[in-house]
């Protein structure tokens, strides 16, 4: 499947371009773990899907990482020396689709593993060691001002719920469904926002 171009992105087209980054990227490395970057996505999806958790944070969870292919969405330049922030990007691009629990679990996913180290010690024995090496990068856990901040986020509980899911998704060898199994999940998220939009 070819990459559309970006700017021609809609809501009727959303839900295949993502699954175009899927097929085409999948199979790049996830920051040294055990598993590629689909299989992480995926298989957070698939452990939310098993557990009977709502949709919400299935595509939550499917999703919150779709901003570590920046280049996908026009932000990364060859001559960048700066961290590009995955979840921010992935962010910019969902929130023009997605409702804003979606975009909000891909967006905090990173303050939300902060918030954790913060406010539950021993959740930092969930981290794999590169987890636990861009934990710092991004800033540690959050001070006190910070946490009161965070929490005030009207879609904490599903924030929180992906994150965990996102530390639970690096299991080598997991067989999962892939991104088409999702996808009318995927579209249902889209059509709420977009059926939002339209009654606003």
């Amino acid at each position: 499947m070819s990459k559309p171009d970006i700017a021609s992105l809609n809501h009727s087209n959303i839900v295949d371009f993502l699954g175009s980054i899927f097929e085409r990227r999948g199979g790049e490395e996830y920051l040294g773990e055990p598993v590629t970057m689909g299989e992480h996505m995926l298989q957070g999806a698939t452990i939310a899907e098993q557990n009977g958790q709502a949709e919400e944070i299935i595509v939550g969870a499917l999703l919150h990482d779709i901003g570590h292919f920046t280049s996908e969405f026009g932000t990364y330049h060859p001559d960048d020396t700066e961290d590009r922030h995955h979840e921010d990007a992935g962010a910019e691009v969902l929130e023009q689709f997605f409702p804003s629990v979606i975009t909000d679990c891909c967006r905090y996913h990173v303050a939300a593993k902060r918030y954790l180290c913060a406010t539950k010690p021993e959740y930092f024995k969930r981290l794999s060691p590169a987890s636990v090496h861009t934990l710092e990068l991004q800033g540690g856990p959050m001070n006190a001002e910070e946490v009161t901040e965070f929490e005030a986020n009207p879609n904490l509980k599903e924030i929180i719920a992906v994150r965990y899911l996102d530390e639970a998704g690096k299991r080598a060898g997991m067989e999962t469904p892939d991104y088409w199994h999702f996808a009318p999940m995927v579209q249902r998220m889209v059509d709420r926002h977009c059926g939002s939009c339209e009654a606003g």
